[in-house]
């Protein structure tokens, strides 16, 4: 079954999908994508009984955050925001319609602003860059649950 955002749940080809998607236009937006994050992790938990970490709570909505608030800010238009259950991981992708890569910079703790893709890239078990025939995609995958043999993004130590 596939969970649609107003929390229907209709068969899938795949089998189960958990997922959920929303448009976001204005930067007012990004608060409302931290939202359905939340209500996401809170309804796999509730609804589907998966493990959702606290830490995993907030990590999801702070990458949702960042990937937001970049594709509002450097593409015009609307940006698309689908969160989908893999596994033990949760994948966060965030569509916009500039088919530019953004620039990854090099930590520096000097450098004040443009950390957000350096975080989304600490937190995450994987990062992606997708070009789409318009625009482009950025995907990347937060565990669900705490490893305690792992690191902050659940990668083992």
């Amino acid at each position: 079954m596939e969970q649609t955002t107003d929390g229907e749940d209709r068969p899938s080809l795949l089998g189960e999908v958990i997922s959920a998607s929303g448009a976001f236009e204005g930067s007012e937006d990004i608060a409302v994508a931290r939202d359905l994050a939340r209500t996401f992790l809170t309804d796999a938990q509730a609804v589907h009984g998966l493990p959702v970490s606290g830490r995993a709570m907030a990590m999801v909505q702070l990458v949702v955050s960042e990937l937001v608030t970049n594709a509002r800010k450097y593409a015009p238009g609307p940006c698309l925001l689908t969160l989908e259950v893999n596994g033990a991981t949760v994948e966060v992708t965030v569509w916009d319609s500039d088919p530019t890569p953004p620039a990854i910079l090099a930590p520096d703790p000097t450098r004040i602003g443009q950390h957000g893709l350096e975080i989304v890239m600490a937190v995450g078990q994987s990062f992606a860059i997708h070009r789409e025939p318009v625009g482009k995609r950025i995907t990347t995958a937060i565990a669900l649950a705490d490893d305690p043999g792992g690191d902050a993004a659940g990668r083992q130590l």
